[in-house]
């Protein structure tokens, strides 16, 4: 075997290997790895592929639901059954260091990446979400920032010609240098119709198809593993590089392949590329593989094997194909104009074997690489951060109450986290495919209906991260509770979560703290809404060596089904003098809300109020609302509270309201607060007596608010102004920050 360029411990260091790791890949190979090798246990024993900080408690959130079909850890992405022969694939990940140097590429493959997760198992993506944080709007390089991502989503998605449904945006000065990307994509296939990302069968061919492989993104997920520095700029080569035009040929192809049946397992290529194709594969299969690595096609001379093994070029594909059944796969990939290469055979070695012009250059065993075999776990230590007890000292007399709540009302509307997002939402086609029923009817979800039957799919993106930085286990609670409010509000039943674990840097107690929280949270939340996890990824080491952590991020991506989509309800009032309901418990609470937070510049203050029972319970009712028609729209408050969801209710349709707010209550908490499992919505004259009976029969609170009018926008008779005057602040406050 080549061996000429021995690893050192130095050397192991440089790539992210802890010591003992070092010596473990010593252990299992019997000897010192060559250059290569190490290579190969770098970035597959990296956090980004091998989860090793985070799998012990990942492995306690719930995984079992009746309706799933490919669990969390089993395939590249969540499977979940939709019922007559129809199943939903899902999945979120993020991109948020790569995003961080280069925007508009970061973001791209971000979005291509995710798409090809769902189209490996042979589901055809049929809508996107993303999920988007950065820091002060006011700095040139944010405004870079997000200028460059939602052009690279915008761009990369419209061209691959797949929806982009809904999503979220939020500004903090926490994500000044390290801004988030999540991406989201859910795909449909008959059940019986997927295929594994599994090898076996001694001598079949091992295809690698779609494009050339590059020098781009070598190591990036070890880069992926690091904090950013001043000399993250130097990582730029990790980053990758996409193309929309040739995914769109590869999606194609894949679907069109897998019908011939002659595949026995795929894998699209993301993080670490080839190697980790080959090893999770053979893994899985419990076989081996031999790889001439020269037969790869390239678009640089002279590649080293190691460039070639851990490239994360884009639009690729590893294929196992059936023995003999050659010409049927290659005739697909030769019709769409894509490489179709056959690079190696599966063996009963359970050894990955890497030749280079004939000569053996790494040898390694499967199964010790991966997550679930021999890659490492550990157990992080973790302590509460000294700012959580004294986050939980606040009160609200420590806040005086505004005189001008009209001014606190104008504050919000023109805040970057609650205007409106169209200048975001402008650039992404949500049209293309035609099934998206929520791109112009506010909805507190997107809502995608299956062609050809009368059902469709509810998604959403969720998480205030401030919530969470105030309290872990309540705020990821809250997160799931919100996506859950949010689907049950466009009237869908919630199914199924994936995640998105955006946290800082694993080793530092205070932050795995937050992890483990985090994650007791969203296990309890689940659990209740019956929403089992079916996976996700972990982003950690989001955090610069000068400013420290974000706040701890955990996005929840829900799916939600709706049986039928006559069912489906919207946010917007719908006519003058329809009645005006909160449906839920008024409380005295302003904690941890965007009002205390920008208005009155208070950081320190605990999770909003929240309680799990109730809010379950008062999903159960909402859902019965519309199911027997009492309702005429549904809004959740959320961020800005009551009067901002009042707003988003009246804006659509040019209406407004005229509300009596609760006098047990300040008038600041009960307007602008943010105590969750609240909803309003509103009932046509002829539905109230119907809808008051129901709603006496159950144990969930309700109160009476108001009416809705014609434009005008009182709270106890105070004249707020109009909703035409809250218009341009409300809709161009992105587009005069970003366009000057």
């Amino acid at each position: 075997m080549e061996n000429t360029q021995l690893a050192t411990p130095e050397t192991a260091k440089e790539l992210g290997l802890l010591p003992e790791e070092f010596s473990r890949i010593k252990e299992i190979l019997g000897r010192t790895p060559n250059f290569t090798e190490l290579s190969i246990f770098s970035v597959m024993w990296s956090e980004h592929c091998s989860y090793k900080n985070s799998i012990t408690w990942l492995k306690t959130l719930p995984k079992d639901g009746p309706r799933m079909l490919a669990k969390a850890g089993e395939e590249n992405a969540g499977m979940v059954d939709l019922g007559d022969g129809i199943a939903c694939v899902f999945k979120i990940e993020s991109h948020n260091h790569p995003s961080a140097l280069e925007p508009y590429q970061g973001a791209a493959t971000g979005v291509g990446g995710i798409n090809r997760d769902i189209f490996t198992m042979g589901a055809r993506p049929i809508a996107q979400l993303n999920s988007l944080r950065f820091g002060d709007l006011s700095l040139d390089r944010t405004k870079w920032l997000v200028k460059g991502v939602v052009k690279g989503i915008g761009d990369y998605g419209n061209a691959f010609g797949i929806p982009t449904v809904g999503g979220e945006l939020f500004f903090d000065e926490c994500y000044n240098v390290n801004p988030l990307v999540n991406a989201m994509s859910a795909g449909i296939v008959k059940v019986g119709e997927t295929v594994s990302a599994t090898s076996y069968g001694v001598g079949n061919p091992v295809y690698i198809v779609g494009s050339a492989t590059g020098k781009d993104g070598i190591h990036g997920a070890a880069f992926a593993s690091k904090d950013i520095t001043a000399d993250s700029v130097n990582d730029l080569p990790a980053v990758q590089v996409g193309d929309p035009f040739q995914e769109k040929l590869l999606l194609e192809a894949t679907l069109e392949v897998i019908q011939t049946g002659a595949v026995v397992g795929m894998q699209d290529m993301g993080a670490a590329g080839i190697i980790c194709s080959n090893s999770e594969m053979s893994a899985k299969g419990e076989h081996g593989m031999r790889i001439d690595l020269d037969k790869v096609p390239m678009r640089q001379e002279n590649m080293k094997p190691y460039e070639i093994l851990l490239s994360e070029s884009q639009e690729r594909m590893l294929i196992v194909v059936e023995k003999g059944r050659e010409e049927e796969v290659q005739a697909v990939f030769d019709k769409w104009d894509l490489n179709c290469v056959e690079i190696g055979q599966v063996t009963d070695t359970k050894r990955l074997e890497y030749y280079m012009n004939g000569e053996l250059v790494a040898d390694v065993p499967a199964d010790d690489l991966v997550l679930g075999g021999g890659a490492p776990v550990y157990k992080r230590e973790y302590r509460e951060p000294a700012y959580y007890k004294e986050y939980q000292k606040f009160s609200i007399e420590s806040v005086q109450e505004p005189e001008d709540l009209k001014a606190v009302a104008q504050h919000l509307l023109s805040h970057p986290n609650i205007a409106s997002k169209r200048w975001v939402t402008q650039q992404y086609d949500s049209m293309v495919g035609t099934a998206t029923m929520t791109t112009n009817r506010p909805c507190d979800a997107a809502v995608v209906s299956l062609k050809g039957t009368e059902k469709a799919i509810v998604l959403t993106v969720d998480c205030n991260s401030r919530y969470v930085n105030a309290d872990p286990e309540k705020g990821c609670m809250i997160a799931v509770a919100e996506a859950a409010r949010n689907i049950t509000c466009a009237g869908g039943e919630p199914v199924a979560i994936t995640n998105c674990l955006n946290f800082g840097n694993p080793y530092v107690p205070e932050v795995y703290w937050q992890f483990v929280g985090a994650i007791k949270g969203m296990g309890a939340a689940c659990t209740k809404f019956e929403t089992p996890v079916t996976g996700g990824n972990v982003s950690f080491y989001n955090q610069s060596t000068d400013d420290g952590p974000v706040f701890p991020t955990p996005t929840i991506g829900m799916l939600g089904v709706l049986d039928n989509v006559d069912d489906m309800m919207t946010a917007d009032f719908k006519a003058e003098g329809d009645f005006i309901y909160l449906v839920g418990e008024s409380v005295n609470d302003i904690a941890s809300s965007q009002y205390l937070a920008s208005f009155h510049k208070v950081a320190a203050s605990p999770a909003p109020h929240f309680d799990l029972e109730t809010e379950y319970a008062t999903h159960q009712v909402i859902k019965q609302l519309i199911k027997e028609r009492l309702i005429a729209s549904a809004h959740d408050v959320a961020d800005g509270g009551l009067f901002v969801t009042l707003f988003e209710s009246a804006n659509p349709n040019n209406l407004g309201f005229d509300i009596e707010s609760d006098d047990s209550i300040r008038k600041d908490a009960f307007l602008f607060g943010e105590a969750q499992g609240r909803i309003v919505v509103s009932v046509k004259p002829e539905n109230q007596e119907a809808f008051v009976e129901l709603m006496a029969t159950s144990e969930t609170e309700f109160n009476y608010l108001g009416t809705v009018t014609n434009g005008s926008m009182l709270v106890d008779r105070e004249q707020f102004g109009n909703i035409q005057d809250f218009k341009p602040v409300y809709d161009d406050v992105l587009h005069s920050i970003l366009e000057e």
